[in-house]
C-alpha cells in the first residue's frame, strides 16, 4: 500500500515520479497529511489541470489533490463499496473514524469487503473421477495448471473474505501441506474430520460467535457466482439461508397426460419443466450453524428443513453465468475446456 501513499507536503514533482514508478496498473496517489488522515487523491490528470491553472511543478500536492474523494470505513455496508466501484474507482481509502488511512482498497484486484466468514467442503473421496482421486484429493486435481480448490479461494480473495477454513478428511495430509503457506494472499486454516460428519457436519468443528454470516460451500466448484449480490440478497431479505440455485430443465420425449380417474382432460406433447437445482453454495446465518450438533452428522437440506420449520427464512439466489460441479470425468475434461477457452481469449481470471 505504500507505494500509493504521499505525503500532502511531496511537491507535484515528486508526485509524478511516485506515478511513473507504479506498476500494478492503479495510477492513483493517496495523500495523507501528518496525522495520517486522508487530505485528497491524486492521478495524472489532477496534476495536469494543477499545471493548466499555473501551479508549479515544486508545489506541494495539496494545491493539486482531489478534495473530493471517495472513502470508506471498516463497517461501511457493501453496497456503497459496490457503488464505489461502479464509479470507476479504483483505489478507495478504507478510513477510521477520525479519517486516518487503514489501507487502501485496490477494486482491480479486490471488488467488495463482504463481512463473511468461510467454509470450503473438501473431505470427500471423490470417487467417481476414479483414478485421478486414488492419490489426490479431487480438490487438488488441477485445472488449466492450477488446483480446483484454488480458484474458489482467488473468488473469495477477490470478494475480500479472508477468514477460510477447509474442512477435509479423505488425503487430508495433501490438503493441509497445500494451505502451510498463503494461497492468494490468505492464510487458510484447515480442520480434520475425524468420521463422516455429512455435507455440512463439519461445521460443528469450527468455533464462531452468534452474530454474523458464514459462506458455506463445496470446494469441487467452478462458478462465476456473484458473491456480493448473492450476500446482498441475503441482507436485504433478513434470511437464515441463502442457497446458490441453477436453472435445471427436464424434457420429457413423451406426450403427457393430464388425467381424472380415467379420462384423459388434455395432451401436452413432449413438454419441458424448468426448477431451481441447489448449486451447494450457501451463506448461513452463524446462529443456525452453531445449532449443528458436534460430532454428528449432518447433512445440508437437513440443516436448511430444521431451519424452515423453526420459522427461519431460507431464499435462492439464481445463478446467472458459469456453474460447474466437477463430479465425474465428463465434468472434469469440460471444466479443462472451458478454462483453455478463458485463457485463449486472454481472461485474466477464469472463471471468477
Amino acid at each position: 500500500m505504500d507505494k500509493h501513499i504521499i505525503d500532502i507536503n511531496a511537491t507535484l514533482i515528486q508526485a509524478l515520479e511516485r506515478l511513473n514508478s507504479l506498476t500494478d496498473g492503479v495510477m492513483t496517489l493517496i495523500v495523507t497529511d501528518k496525522e495520517g488522515c486522508v487530505a485528497g487523491t491524486m492521478t495524472d490528470g489532477d496534476i495536469r489541470r494543477a499545471l493548466l491553472r499555473g501551479v508549479s511543478l515544486q508545489s506541494p500536492v495539496a494545491e493539486a489533490a482531489h478534495k473530493d474523494f471517495s472513502s470508506v470505513g471498516p463497517d461501511t455496508p457493501v453496497s456503497e463499496i459496490k457503488e464505489a466501484r461502479l464509479k470507476g474507482i479504483r483505489l478507495l481509502p478504507v478510513v477510521d473514524d477520525r479519517g486516518r488511512l487503514l489501507r487502501a482498497l485496490d477494486l482491480t484486484q479486490v471488488e467488495t469487503i463482504l463481512p463473511l466468514s468461510a467454509i470450503l467442503m473438501a473431505g470427500g473421496k471423490g470417487e467417481r473421477l476414479r483414478p485421478l482421486t486414488l492419490s489426490t484429493p479431487k480438490p487438488l486435481l488441477e485445472i488449466d495448471g492450477m488446483p480446483i480448490i484454488d480458484y474458489n479461494v482467488r473468488n473469495l480473495s477477490r470478494a475480500g473474505i479472508t477468514d477460510v477454513t477447509v474442512t477435509t478428511r479423505y488425503l487430508a495430509e495433501q490438503i493441509i501441506d497445500h494451505f502451510s503457506k498463503p494461497v492468494f494472499g490468505i492464510d487458510v486454516k484447515c480442520v480434520v474430520e475425524n468420521q463422516p460428519l455429512g455435507t455440512i457436519g463439519a461445521a460443528s468443528l469450527i468455533s464462531r460467535s452468534d452474530e454474523g454470516d458464514t459462506l458455506v460451500m463445496n470446494s469441487d466448484l467452478l462458478t462465476t457466482l456473484s458473491l456480493e449480490e448473492m450476500f446482498l440478497l441475503h441482507k436485504a431479505e433478513k434470511a437464515d439461508v441463502t442457497i446458490a440455485a441453477i436453472p435445471y430443465s427436464v424434457s420429457v420425449p413423451y406426450a403427457i397426460l393430464a388425467t381424472q380417474g380415467r379420462e384423459v382432460l388434455s395432451l401436452e406433447e413432449k413438454p419441458t419443466y424448468s426448477y431451481y437445482a441447489n448449486a451447494g453454495i450457501y451463506i448461513f446465518s452463524n446462529r443456525l450453524l452453531n445449532s449443528i450438533a458436534p460430532d454428528t452428522p449432518t447433512d445440508a437440506p437437513e440443516l436448511i428443513e430444521k431451519a424452515m420449520a423453526g420459522g427461519g427464512k431460507t431464499v435462492f439466489f439464481p445463478i446467472d453465468g458459469t456453474w460447474i460441479d466437477i463430479g465425474s470425468p465428463a465434468d472434469f475434461r469440460h471444466a479443462e475446456e472451458l478454462m483453455r477457452h478463458h485463457r485463449a481469449m486472454g481472461r485474466h481470471c477464469p472463471p471468477c
